[in-house]
C-alpha cells in the first residue's frame, strides 16, 4: 500500500510540474509539448534541464452496471459464491496515468528518455449482484520503458509491461472464479516505434 500511495504522489507532483513547464513553454515558443521537435537552448543545463518531464494523470468513475473488468475474476463469479463471493475485482475507480523523463538537455543524448505508465484500480463490484461505491484497492497494472526519439516525429520504444500487482486483503488467492495475475495484457516486453503528429490548441 505504501508503494501504492508512493507512486500516486509521484503522478500528482508531475503533473503540477508539467502543467508549470508546458505553461511557461507555450509563452516562449508557441507550442505545446506534443508539437514538433524544439532543439535545446545554447543556455541548457546537460543534465537535468528545465523540461526533462512530461506525462498525464487521470482520474476515472465506471457508473454502476459499467464497471471495469481487469480480467482478473471470471465474469459469472456472481453463480459461484453469490453476494458474498470473495472474488469482487471489478474495478469502480481507476487512478492512471504516464511520466516521460529527459534527463539530459543537450548533444544527441537529448532525444534518450524513460518513462513508467501505471494504473492503478479501486472497488468492489459483482457484475449483476452487487454494486457498491467502496473504494477498496484492488492492484496496480504497471510498464516501463525506454525511448529515443529519430526525426519528424518517429520514436523508437522498448516496453517492459509487468503482471498485475495486487494490493492489500485481495494479494492472495479469491476461490474459485479467481483467474490469477495476468490482468488484461499478462507479462511481454516489445520494440517498437511510435509516430506523433498535429499540435494541440492547449
Amino acid at each position: 500500500m505504501k508503494r501504492c500511495v508512493w507512486i500516486l504522489a509521484v503522478l500528482i507532483l508531475t503533473s503540477v510540474l508539467a502543467g508549470a513547464q508546458n505553461s511557461s513553454s507555450l509563452t516562449s515558443q508557441g507550442d505545446s509539448s506534443q508539437g514538433s521537435w524544439h532543439d535545446a537552448d545554447s543556455d541548457e543545463r546537460m543534465f537535468f534541464p528545465r523540461d526533462m518531464l512530461w506525462g498525464w494523470a487521470q482520474f476515472d468513475l465506471a457508473p454502476p452496471h459499467n464497471e471495469i473488468d481487469p480480467n482478473l475474476c471470471s465474469g459469472n463469479v456472481a453463480q459461484n459464491g453469490g453476494l458474498n463471493d470473495p472474488c469482487s475485482m471489478f474495478a469502480r475507480y481507476m487512478l492512471s496515468g504516464i511520466l516521460e523523463i529527459r534527463p539530459f538537455g543537450r548533444g544527441p543524448l537529448r532525444r534518450f528518455m524513460v518513462f513508467g505508465a501505471p494504473t492503478f484500480l479501486f472497488g468492489k463490484t459483482l457484475p449483476k449482484t452487487l454494486y457498491t461505491w467502496s473504494p477498496d484497492a484492488i492492484g496496480i497494472e504497471h510498464s516501463w520503458g525506454a525511448g529515443v526519439y529519430i526525426a519528424k516525429g518517429f520514436e523508437f520504444r522498448v516496453t517492459q509491461h509487468f503482471l498485475f500487482d495486487r494490493l492489500g486483503a485481495r494479494s492472495k488467492n479469491l476461490g474459485s472464479a479467481d483467474l490469477g495475475n495476468n490482468g488484461p495484457w499478462g507479462r511481454y516486453m516489445t520494440v517498437g516505434v511510435r509516430k506523433t503528429f498535429g499540435t494541440r490548441r492547449w
